[in-house]
């Protein structure tokens, strides 16, 4: 068996890859947004919290 063979997968390759790509992606996903949303959170409690220091 080659690589060739093996990327095609018996000519279901574009499936099975494009499969796996986006279950790539989603994970990336999953990870990555919340995490930016953590980090716009504390941004804004610590504004709200400058805000209540002021008053």
């Amino acid at each position: 068996m080659n690589w060739a063979e093996f990327f095609a997968m018996g000519g279901y390759g574009k499936f099975v890859w494009s499969a796996y790509g986006a279950a790539a992606i989603i994970i990336i996903l999953n990870i990555v947004l919340p995490l930016r949303r953590h980090k716009k959170v504390l941004q804004m409690l610590r504004e709200l919290l400058k805000m209540k220091e002021r008053e």
